[in-house]
């Protein structure tokens, strides 16, 4: 039987903290999970090239933006399943067997990774909670959490749209989701520069003009302008 899954990365000068994502991969591999890798880049100036080819995955190049390069890089996927990972994303050990039951139980659903950061500081904690109760209670995981979907479902659905933000929300809003029983631990360098209350309530606002109707493209904006 063909391995099923294409594991699809965006990147955009990732090379310095893909290492660790593509070694948490490397028991699908050797499971026989993992089909493709795929990293859909929006203009790199890094290394990125070099990592890819150590890996064996394709590279392929996108405009700039993760709604752009995500719709890519599933486009070009040939697995009956797609794994979307951030870069800056590791999978924790038992990640396989959850995606097998997954794949096995629940074929017409997309699932996602409970999340944690790396970090210890209680805020982290805090910020991860709150992001595995909305995507439990309000089938709103994010980017960070990883999405397994069933390529037929990802085409039905229509697939990630050309926005530069809340592409991940926009696509799950039309797709059955269950949890899947393993931890996505994603960086947390981002709240450590900008604050942890600074950025949990910025993420919390992007979200909420988002579902009032504010458009990507000036959240986008708007975003840059608190970085």
């Amino acid at each position: 039987m063909p391995a099923p899954i294409s594991i699809i990365i965006p990147t955009l000068d990732s090379a310095a903290v893909l290492g660790p994502c593509l070694a948490s991969l490397s028991d699908g591999v050797f499971e026989g999970l993992i089909a493709e890798l795929i990293l859909a880049d929006g203009g790199s100036t890094d290394d990125v090239e070099a990592v890819a080819d150590a890996a064996g995955a394709r590279l392929i190049s996108a405009p700039k933006g993760r709604g752009s390069q995500l719709a890519a890089g599933c486009a070009a996927a040939r697995g009956e399943w797609l794994l979307v990972l951030h870069s800056d994303t590791t999978l924790s050990r038992e990640w396989t067997g959850a995606v097998r039951d997954h794949m096995n139980d629940k074929a017409d659903r997309a699932g996602w990774f409970r999340l944690r950061f790396d970090s210890s500081v209680p805020q982290a904690r805090i910020v991860a909670g709150w992001a595995n109760l909305r995507a439990r209670w309000f089938g709103l995981p994010y980017g960070d959490q990883g999405l397994l979907i069933p390529a037929h479902l990802y085409r039905t659905s229509g697939g990630y749209p050309d926005i530069p933000l809340m592409e991940d929300v926009a696509l799950v809003r039309r797709l059955p989701l269950s949890p899947l029983d393993a931890t996505a631990t994603t960086s947390a360098d981002r709240y450590r520069r900008q604050g942890w209350l600074r950025r949990g309530w910025r993420n919390l606002g992007t979200l909420a003009l988002y579902f009032a109707g504010v458009s990507p493209h000036r959240l986008a904006e708007r975003y840059a302008r608190g970085r």
